[in-house]
């Protein structure tokens, strides 16, 4: 609620609020403060869709219980119309758009006119979208979502996210996407926390690939 608070003062004039959610690597936490931020929008009774960007390792459905298929790569694809993949939620004003089956070409379907067409859809009938995306270490998707936002979040967990890693990110996202980060969310605070060893970005590679294998 306090982070909700804080998005809302710092809104800018657009009917429709666009906010983007990522972290440097896996395992920070994103889409757990995602998942709890658009529940705490709706709660407010604005009008909240919650969008799973993440077309490499998606998992929102999962959280929510629903059906990965149809999804957002189902519209992207021209496979599905729009009514047909919102999915709507038990949580009052909540509706949640799932990845869909997981693409070759996760950037080139991100940077489409479908997805202009599909941001336009979402503008007219929603006050809140939250996009999911994937960590940005490796991958470039959440720096083209970046471009529809109006503003974006970077989690980040103590003892988990490499140092290096994040100004690493930090610093691609100020000279490429010229977005200034609306703020840094730290999860998992303690008085033992440190930032986590060098087997952080291998692991990453690992986990979601390169961009070139994408």
């Amino acid at each position: 609620r306090s982070l909700r608070t804080s998005l809302m003062y710092t809104k800018n004039e657009n009917n429709c609020n666009i906010i983007l959610i990522s972290s440097p690597g896996p395992g920070e936490g994103k889409t757990t403060t995602i998942a709890n931020l658009a529940i705490t929008y709706a709660n407010l009774g604005k009008k909240t869709l919650l969008v799973d960007s993440d077309l490499r390792k998606p998992v929102i459905h999962k959280v929510f219980n629903i059906d990965k298929t149809p999804g957002l790569t189902s519209y992207l694809s021209n496979n599905s119309n729009y009514d047909e993949i919102i999915n709507s939620t038990d949580i009052k004003n909540l509706d949640i758009v799932t990845s869909g089956v997981v693409p070759p070409n996760p950037s080139e379907l991100l940077d489409s006119k479908k997805m202009n067409d599909f941001i336009e859809e979402i503008n007219n009938i929603y006050d809140v979208v939250l996009f999911d995306s994937p960590p940005l270490i490796a991958v470039t998707d959440a720096n083209i979502v970046m471009k529809y936002t109006n503003q974006f979040c970077l989690v980040v967990r103590s003892g988990i996210t490499q140092k290096g890693a994040l100004e690493r990110v930090i610093t691609t996202i100020e000279n490429q996407s010229k977005f200034k980060i609306t703020g840094v969310i730290i999860n998992a605070m303690s008085d033992n926390n440190s930032y986590g060893s060098g087997y952080y970005y291998n692991y990453y590679q690992y986990y979601y690939g390169s961009e070139s294998e994408s």
